[in-house]
């Protein structure tokens, strides 16, 4: 089983490289917007990468946060964003590929997008993974803090039980049998 530190310093990588693939999104739908706003007005699809592109970006800065806090509001929050991030990235996929249909001077954009996109689902799908092993771990390690604070706890009652037994007598112990001391 992998270690809570590499879980979290995967997770970081994937986020990082989630904050990435969302800048570079933007700026593709950004420079395809602009592109196409000289030949022909904008379609539907147009500016699906800047969108999916937020949402990517948005999850990778989410990600890093998870990384760097590890609560359990960030990590059902990261998952959430992962989610959208899942929607939006398919969604891309689906309307730069019915954009590819046509036929236009703007193929070498739409294959760049789809290719974000789905690198984009792809670290989507794998950081969402790695959000439910890292809450996972983190739970066993909560319960292992747990179970060792309830058995200190425990020895600390049956001690102050000996110590109360004494009556402030000291005792001696011989085979077991205790006897007050002179």
């Amino acid at each position: 089983m992998c270690s809570s530190r590499k879980i979290l310093w995967s997770l970081l990588l994937l986020s990082l490289v989630e904050v990435g693939l969302g800048v570079a999104s933007i700026v593709l739908g950004a420079v395809g917007i602009i592109w196409v706003r000289g030949e022909h007005p904008p379609q539907q699809g147009d500016a699906s990468p800047v969108w999916s592109g937020l949402c990517f970006l948005l999850c990778g800065m989410c990600g890093v946060l998870c990384a760097w806090k590890r609560t359990g509001l960030i990590m059902i929050l990261f998952s959430a964003c992962c989610i959208c991030g899942l929607i939006a990235g398919i969604l891309n996929f689906q309307f730069v590929r019915a954009l590819n249909k046509r036929p236009n001077s703007m193929q070498s954009i739409h294959l760049a997008a789809m290719t974000l996109a789905c690198l984009g689902i792809s670290t989507c799908t794998l950081s969402t993974w790695l959000t439910c092993r890292l809450a996972s771990s983190e739970q066993q390690r909560m319960f292992m803090e747990r179970e060792h604070s309830l058995h200190h706890s425990h020895e600390m009652t049956e001690k102050e039980v000996l110590d109360n037994s004494s009556n402030g007598i000291p005792q001696v112990s011989y085979n077991g049998h205790t006897s007050a001391s002179p």
